[in-house]
């Protein structure tokens, strides 16, 4: 979710003023992906490099996923959505950390959409955390044991990568499980991204053939399984 910034420093704004409507963004994703009938999201909020930010500009975004979550969360939750956070959770503030635990306890019966937040999370820290416990519990290191003990193992891995604000890396985000992601990048700003916008990149994904390894065929896989 990318752009926030650049959003209010071209409107003269502080940065604080586009990751304020970047949550307002994130709703209508949500709200999208309920309506389009994608069942698992996951939306990178805080990276583990994030923490390199201005102080200020932290703290403010510290305060906004208080509000947020404890503003947000029943909504999510009538809509259907279920909330699960993936990071190392210890450098967050308590308070940060204590809504986040209220969200996911809170059960959701037959969720429509479930939904993953990384905050304080990195693809490498993950792999590295995975890779530990793999040799802790079960005494080794290979491609299944590692992949049991990533963050989303017991989940499909994605199927659509969105990435906003014009850049075209993937920023350590998911390393391991966006082998075979389809990768879409969007030149909106995360602030201006909207359920139209989400509707373009899922028709972009509709388009493409996976192939994962093999020739090409003449059914191709259509389906979204994940965003």
């Amino acid at each position: 979710m990318d752009g926030n910034g650049r959003w209010a420093t071209r409107r003269l704004l502080p940065r604080s003023a586009g990751h304020k409507l970047g949550a307002d963004a994130l709703q209508r994703l949500v709200r999208g992906c309920v309506q389009q009938g994608v069942a698992y999201l996951t939306v990178f909020a805080f990276s583990s490099e994030n923490w390199n930010r201005p102080a200020e500009e932290v703290s403010a975004l510290m305060e906004l996923f208080v509000q947020t979550l404890g503003k947000e969360t029943p909504g999510l939750m009538a809509q259907g959505v279920s909330l699960r956070f993936l990071g190392d959770p210890a450098p967050l503030p308590a308070q940060v950390q204590q809504l986040m635990r209220q969200a996911e306890s809170t059960p959701v019966s037959e969720p429509r959409l479930r939904l993953n937040v990384a905050l304080n999370y990195g693809g490498r820290w993950d792999i590295v955390q995975a890779a530990r416990a793999a040799q802790a519990q079960d005494g080794e290191i290979s491609e299944q044991s590692l992949a049991r003990h990533l963050c989303l193992a017991d989940i499909p891995e994605p199927d659509l990568l969105i990435r906003t604000g014009g850049e075209h890396r993937i920023s350590n985000f998911l390393l391991w499980q966006l082998a075979y992601t389809e990768l879409y990048f969007s030149n909106v700003l995360w602030p201006d991204f909207t359920e139209a916008s989400l509707a373009d990149a899922i028709a972009d994904f509709a388009r493409r053939e996976r192939r994962f390894g093999r020739v090409p065929s003449k059914a191709s896989s259509k389906g979204l399984r994940a965003a």
